[in-house]
């Protein structure tokens, strides 16, 4: 017996056959649609919410009034709104450069030499280069294809799986990955000491430096011949504890915030930090997890590189901090696992049928 094996269909392949309509499994629900414009119009229009940019040049500044006015700053934008542009954050803008120009360079070639990168979703094997299946209830699919691997700690990572073209791409993303991984700890340590913890805790809860996986994924999002029907990214929240973004100046995300779909605009030389589910729930909500999505476009492809930092899946018990949690403002979360909290988002299970689930390697 002979067994086929289905390549999953590449949007990029499709953004390229010519096709003037896009099939129904990318077209958004009914009800979605009123919502979804022109990005380049509404990136362009003023007035409105604005996503918050906070400048980072003072965060460590031996000026006490400095400091703490670039502290109160960031912990502002995380209560507020959960999502900010962050600049001057300390990562030298060449460095950057060469995360984007190897990331292009890997989606610019062929894709039959991306192809050699395919990873196996089915069998729960979510590295490497692929499309999103449709496993949610709508069967929808997400107008992008991706490149997902572990970047941090290096002894968690496969370089097998990495790409070898281009020949920089291990290198800048190696190095990006370290210097993101610093910035996450000083990031971690303002939003603790604005719960009123010590500037450790947050860190520690999270998995400190051993356990806290730092997991890349290069979204890249063809061209849409109905950009008004489509997704790149349905609305969802991060369920990491702090999500990084860097893209190619292309606009594309949208924020759910005060009851509204907001265009956050394109800041030069900015990294764009979400506060994710983790940070969300330890807080007691506190700090935000925002809403969000990525629009796609007629006239241009545009790439992001998130970086989600993700406690270990099993060894933390995720749930309001003690410190957080009073009569007034009793825990929002139940305790779970990160991996029960996964499950209950993705599938809305009970956490008695996600630890009943049996696991990848069970």
């Amino acid at each position: 017996m002979v067994t086929t094996i289905t390549v999953p269909s590449r949007v990029e392949r499709l953004a390229g056959s010519g096709i003037e309509r896009i099939p129904k499994e990318y077209i958004r629900p009914e009800e979605e649609r009123p919502s979804i414009g022109d990005i380049f119009a509404e990136e362009k229009m003023g007035g409105g919410p604005q996503v918050p940019t906070v400048d980072l040049k003072g965060i460590n500044s031996e000026d006490l009034e400095v400091r703490e006015k670039c502290r109160e700053e960031l912990r502002k934008a995380a209560v507020d709104w959960g999502v900010m542009h962050l600049v001057n954050h300390g990562i030298p803008e060449e460095l950057t450069g060469r995360v984007k120009a190897a990331g292009e360079g890997f989606f610019g070639q062929p894709i039959e030499e991306k192809e050699k990168y395919a990873n196996d979703q089915a069998a729960g094997n979510v590295q490497g280069y692929g499309s999103k299946l449709a496993n949610n209830a709508s069967g929808q699919l997400e107008w992008e294809d991706y490149f997902f691997h572990c970047v941090f700690p290096e002894d968690k990572t496969d370089l097998s799986i990495w790409p070898k073209t281009p020949s920089d791409y291990i290198a800048a993303t190696r190095e990006y990955a370290k210097q993101l991984r610093a910035l996450t700890t000083t990031v971690l340590a303002v939003l603790s000491l604005g719960l009123g913890l010590e500037e450790g805790r947050l860190e520690k809860e999270v998995g400190g430096m051993e356990e806290l996986l730092l997991q890349m994924k290069i979204n890249y999002y063809p061209k849409c011949p109905q950009p008004e029907l489509a997704l790149g990214v349905e609305a969802h929240t991060d369920v990491s504890a702090l999500t990084f973004i860097l893209h190619n100046m292309v606009p594309g995300l949208q924020l759910f915030y005060e009851g509204k779909w907001v265009t956050a605009k394109c800041v030069p030389n900015s990294i764009i930090m979400h506060v994710g589910d983790t940070v969300e729930i330890l807080s007691n909500g506190k700090y935000k997890s925002i809403l969000h999505r990525g629009v796609v476009n007629r006239e241009k492809v545009r790439v992001s590189w998130a970086v989600f930092c993700e406690p270990p899946k099993e060894k933390i018990i995720l749930q309001p901090l003690p410190e957080t949690v009073s009569e007034a403002d009793p825990p929002r979360f139940p305790p779970r696992t990160f991996a029960q909290h996964i499950k209950h988002k993705l599938f809305r299970q009970t956490d008695q049928e996600a630890a009943d689930t049996p696991k990848p390697d069970e």
